[in-house]
């Protein structure tokens, strides 16, 4: 697989019970002390819970401990303890220069996956065969849970995509811009953090779908046509036809591993 090095700019608790919490837990709510929890406690599982919501995604910079404090009506103290606890349970990191972070790397999982593709072309299929699962789920939300803001991203990404093709820039970089926005736009925390663990071996395996396996203009043209029928089918709300359109989409490039030589 070529890589170009480019990225881009672009058993505990239940989802149920998670979500009914997140429900339940806003910004103006203020933690109460006495009621069997550390306001620490309390905090961070608010902050948790903005993290699995989605809300607060990979890489995602918190607002200051001063800002927390007032928004959350408690200490510095309280929002500083919360946040190292968060850090300790590797959910956070600190920003270099000052701040926090909710955790984007892939260190732990990614080396592995890739040494796994690199020995093996089957797992490197497999791969595909599950991400082809996961996207179709993940589309299906983004038809039903975006946003006005998640709609124009995606625009900007396939006017991008069209003039690139056009230019013969670089194909790869936009492709994955176009799936990590479906991502954010599924508007699932749990979705989110699973593709910030793949997303080194996601921008090697579109390189090398893109300049490998689909590397003529006219592969170019039916792949930027599929993705045109997933951002149409996700402006119209209309989740079944964005899974079939993934489903197709991701479909095409299993085909073409096929008939890939061992």
């Amino acid at each position: 697989m070529r890589r170009h090095g480019l990225t881009p700019s672009c058993a505990g608790r239940t989802i149920g019970s998670i979500a009914k919490k997140w429900g339940a837990w806003t910004m103006n709510s203020k933690p109460k002390a006495g009621n069997g929890a550390r306001v620490s406690d309390q905090v961070a599982d608010r902050i948790l819970a903005r993290i699995a919501s989605g809300e607060w995604g990979p890489g995602h910079r918190l607002p200051g401990e001063r800002q927390l404090a007032e928004e959350m009506g408690v200490s510095r103290v309280s929002i500083r303890a919360a946040l190292q606890s968060l850090k300790t349970q590797g959910l956070l990191d600190a920003v270099q220069g000052g701040g926090t972070r909710v955790i984007a790397s892939s260190a732990a999982m990614d080396p592995g996956i890739l040494e796994l593709v690199r020995v093996s072309r089957d797992n490197l299929h497999d791969l595909a065969e599950i991400r082809a699962i996961l996207e179709a789920w993940a589309v299906g939300r983004a038809a039903r849970n975006r946003s006005e803001a998640d709609l124009a991203e995606l625009s900007r990404i396939m006017e991008a995509t069209e003039a690139d093709i056009s230019g013969g820039a670089h194909k790869s970089e936009n492709d994955v811009c176009f799936h990590l926005a479906i991502a954010k736009a599924a508007g699932s925390g749990i979705y989110l953090h699973i593709m910030a663990v793949i997303r080194g071996i996601l921008h090697q395996m579109v390189d090398y779908h893109r300049y490998e396996l689909f590397p003529s203009r006219e592969d170019d043209k039916i792949i930027l046509g599929q993705h045109r029928a997933i951002f149409d089918a996700i402006k119209a709300r209309d989740p079944a036809a964005a899974e079939e359109a993934m489903r197709a989409h991701l479909g095409f490039v299993l085909a073409r591993y096929s008939r890939q030589p061992s």
